[in-house]
């Protein structure tokens, strides 16, 4: 445990008789012992009881011995030049003198802390911690770690202004010069305390990396205005933004109170700030995983299945997708919240996808439930590809973020193959098409497709289409093997899409020509590994 010193004792009395409780009184005395934080409050008042009443000279310890060396510390310095005494309209409030032992008992009744206005009192006790714990075992997540953040109200942090300019003149009588980031911050004291208890309670580990995350939202209604004098004072400060109720935000207060100068501050704000009525409240304690990722490949057997739900001003034109054929069941074996699919690549509602399938992903957004083992992935498959006729996936896996970027470099790198369908207007003999097989690494110009220009932007794109073969069927039918660029639109290159793709089938052969079926033979991405199935 750090300990307390006598250059530390006129910091100590001052805090206590304006009502500040022993952890932030540690916090301002820069004191940087996790441990010593953990003490109960009641314990942590005593001593610092016990140090108010010795007398002597030498500096002495308040707690036990050192074990963590403080991570803050108090500079000696010049005093810094700056306001005197200052109160509420421009100069420090007179506080009351704690010589005699009476006042200093009175002082040290447990009051709500005007700095912290309670988070380092009420709420590191075991009633909170088990409180926030039947809220994390209510919500049945799997989890073997978590991260704890909290949500403070930005009024602390104009309170904790306001006690730093406190404490910084009276260490500057003393010749010490106090920084306001040598002072423990009031999220990093209540995490040193609240983690060991959260940890015990849990049965696992506190851990920065941790995807699982236990949130708490503070909140004092009662001193939420005392931050608003800041907006005239340092209007560029707070902008409204969207998805912000209040323009109030701590990181807009903290801005401001780097600007505003300690004279204007000391107009608006009293110092010390004074004691409030009530605690915080905890608005919310909420729980969230992080996104787990599965990928797989589909296949698409129908001509009346689009990739997405087709939703035309709110209207859905088709009854299912592949996207939901495949993430209910994902949704529901992982509980989670919502998904977010992606795809290398897409075919549209009449194409059918074939062969070893396109790779896909299904981002599974605070799932309850994440560890699967490779039989139940298995089991999981097979539950989909039983449920419909329409499609089927395989190697379906549990992958991470990253891994999923190697899926999208393939859609414009990679090659595809395809066989069409195509009818001509004029009759064709075998020897009409032959020429076809002998076309290598055609480089086409295809301005946007006037059915995607609604949703793609005007461009022209030069794609290649590297091999062709072609099987004759009848007179105005026959079968177009082909093998292309990642991203060639080949319904245009087949019918031309009113010369907005040239060459295109149609130009090659001197006669009109358009496209009957689309299959998707292959998408050359090796994405997601093969699994045995």
């Amino acid at each position: 445990m750090s300990s307390l010193t006598e250059k530390d004792r006129p910091i100590v009395q001052l805090l206590l008789n304006t009502g500040t409780c022993p952890r932030c009184i540690l916090r301002f005395c820069c004191v940087g012992s996790q441990t010593l934080y953990r003490r109960p409050h009641k314990d942590l008042m005593k001593d610092l009881k016990e140090f108010l009443k010795n007398n002597q000279e030498k500096e002495d310890p308040v707690c036990l011995e050192v074990v963590d060396p403080p991570c803050k510390r108090i500079r000696l310095e010049h005093p810094e030049e700056g306001p005197d005494d200052l109160n509420h309209n421009g100069v420090f409030q007179q506080i009351p003198s704690a010589n005699d032992e009476n006042t200093a008992t009175e002082t040290l009744a447990v009051k709500v802390c005007n700095v912290c206005l309670g988070i380092l009192q009420e709420f590191c006790e075991a009633d909170f911690v088990k409180k926030v714990c039947q809220k994390i075992n209510s919500a049945d997540y799997q989890f073997t770690s978590f991260v704890f953040s909290v949500s403070l109200p930005p009024q602390l942090s104009v309170r904790e202004h306001a006690a730093w300019l406190l404490v910084k003149q009276e260490t500057g009588k003393l010749g010490l010069s106090l920084a306001k980031d040598d002072i423990v911050q009031l999220k990093e004291a209540y995490k040193w305390i609240i983690h060991p208890q959260l940890s015990e309670e849990l049965g696992v580990p506190a851990d920065g990396k941790s995807l699982f995350e236990v949130s708490v939202v503070f909140a004092h209604p009662e001193t939420e205005e005392e931050c608003h004098f800041l907006a005239t004072a340092c209007p560029d400060c707070f902008k409204p933004a969207k998805n912000k109720q209040s323009v109030f935000t701590r990181m807009a207060v903290i801005k401001a109170l780097e600007k505003i100068k300690e004279e204007d501050f000391l107009k608006h704000f009293p110092c010390p700030p004074s004691s409030p009525k009530n605690l915080c409240v905890a608005l919310e304690i909420q729980c969230n995983n992080g996104a787990v990722f599965v990928a797989g490949r589909y296949n698409k057997y129908s001509r009346n299945l689009p990739q997405t739900p087709w939703i035309i001003d709110g209207e859905r034109k088709l009854e299912s997708s592949v996207e939901e054929l495949i993430s209910e069941h994902l949704m529901a074996e992982f509980k989670a919240d919502s998904f977010n699919f992606s795809s290398s690549g897409r075919e549209d509602v009449d194409v059918r996808t074939l062969g070893n399938g396109r790779p896909f992903a299904i981002e599974l957004v605070n799932p309850r439930r994440i560890h699967f083992t490779a039989e139940e992935m298995k089991g999981l498959q097979q539950t989909i590809n039983n449920s419909s006729d329409k499609i089927q996936v395989r190697d379906l896996q549990l992958v991470t973020r990253s891994a999923i970027g190697r899926m999208k470099e393939g859609e414009e790198e990679k090659t595809k193959t395809y066989s069409a369908l195509i009818w001509t207007d004029k009759a064709i003999q075998k020897e009409d098409i032959a020429f076809l097989d002998d076309i290598k690494e055609l480089k086409l110009d295809q301005k946007t497709p006037l059915r995607v220009l609604h949703r793609r932007p005007l461009a022209v794109r030069c794609r290649i289409i590297h091999t062709m073969k072609s099987e004759y069927i009848d007179e105005h039918h026959f079968r177009l093997h082909l093998k292309t660029q990642a991203g060639t639109y080949i319904k245009e290159f087949v019918h031309g899409d009113f010369g907005r793709t040239k060459p295109n089938i149609g130009s090659l052969l001197n006669r009109t020509a358009d496209i009957l079926e689309l299959d998707v033979e292959s998408v050359d991405v090796d994405w997601p590994p093969t699994l045995d199935n």
